[in-house]
């Protein structure tokens, strides 16, 4: 489970071997969620994180979104 970054309490990583479409795996103490990279950022499933905190995320994945690709693609 390579782990891209942490921010602001929250862990942003993928699962090894994971499908298609591009996607990173949220978690934090309140719950998990999944967010697809492309072809646009959207919120596939939250299962308990707060929403100011997933709004938050959001933005983080877009600002970093080029690294989050780049790493996809080394892992898989």
């Amino acid at each position: 489970m390579p782990t891209v970054f942490e921010l602001f309490g929250i862990r942003y990583f993928f699962y090894a071997g994971d499908h298609e479409p591009m996607h990173i795996h949220l978690e934090n103490a309140d719950g998990r969620a999944k967010v697809y990279i492309e072809p646009e950022i959207r919120v596939d499933y939250n299962q308990g994180i707060k929403p100011k905190d997933l709004k938050k995320a959001l933005v983080m994945i877009e600002n970093y979104r080029e690294e989050i690709i780049k790493s996809w693609v080394e892992h898989h």
